[in-house]
């Protein structure tokens, strides 16, 4: 083997850590009571080991500089529960854009039980968040190792919802979706701070693409933690120009 082989991930039982599960699992029941979200005690303590194999994992991968479990109850978990208020469909894919530890996808797969697809550029995060859904016995999860340009050439039209959370301006990725989404299809943006001229660059390049503002919702994080804009949009017709352009060109010529 060489000497610069990738370190296999191998994540340790969390038999020993029931009563740090039990103590975070209460305190998420807790935070989760405070929106119209419900759910189960069972998957709140999923959600809670996948955090807590996050932070396994954050020892030798950087998957998170959030290291305060308890910040991470708010910051990972619960901010990625919020895209089910945004979404009452039963069917369906969803893809995650940049899932880096498996936020949202993994919580957004337990809360609603839609299998989808977990994508990021960084293959040891893929390869991570991986090993996590298998020990956590996850079914109807996928994961790919790709840019999202490269990946919506092969995959246009085939999921239901596509989701990003902090990944990068909201015309960015209103055109990394649009190829990815079917027609009603939903893209769910998740946005810390969304300033009018943001938004507005978002409505005009969501014209271009086809897709239309279904909702918007502003939600302050528990614990002054921060807040959030949350926002849905519908593929209501077909985009104006060929999608997806070329890897980075999003990037360098927005289209608004």
């Amino acid at each position: 083997m060489s000497q610069h082989a990738e370190r296999p991930i191998i994540l340790t039982s969390l038999d020993d850590q029931q009563g740090l599960i039990v103590s975070l699992t209460d305190e998420l029941a807790m935070l989760v009571s405070d929106t119209e979200l419900e759910v189960s005690r069972v998957d709140l303590e999923t959600l809670v080991g996948h955090l807590l194999y996050v932070e396994q994992i954050n020892d030798f991968i950087n998957l998170t500089r959030i290291t305060d479990l308890h910040d991470a109850l708010v910051l990972h978990i619960l901010d990625s529960l919020l895209f089910g208020l945004l979404t009452h469909e039963s069917e369906g894919r969803f893809l995650d854009m940049g899932t880096g530890a498996g936020f949202p996808g993994i919580p957004f797969h337990v809360l609603t039980n839609l299998s989808g697809v977990l994508l990021d550029s960084v293959g040891k995060k893929v390869k991570a968040v991986a090993a996590i859904a298998d020990a956590l016995h996850l079914d109807g999860l996928q994961f790919a190792h790709a840019r999202v340009e490269h990946y919506a050439g092969d995959h246009k039209g085939e999921f239901a919802h596509v989701m990003a959370r902090a990944m990068a301006s909201l015309p960015i990725l209103i055109e990394y979706a649009t190829p990815l989404l079917k027609q009603d299809g939903s893209l769910l943006v998740s946005k810390g701070q969304l300033d009018s001229q943001e938004l507005e660059a978002g409505l005009r390049a969501a014209e271009i693409c086809g897709l239309t503002l279904n909702q918007h919702i502003s939600f302050d994080l528990p614990r002054d933690l921060g807040h959030r804009e949350l926002l849905s949009f519908v593929k209501t017709a077909e985009p104006s120009l060929k999608l997806p352009r070329a890897a980075g060109v999003a990037k360098r010529k927005p289209l608004a």
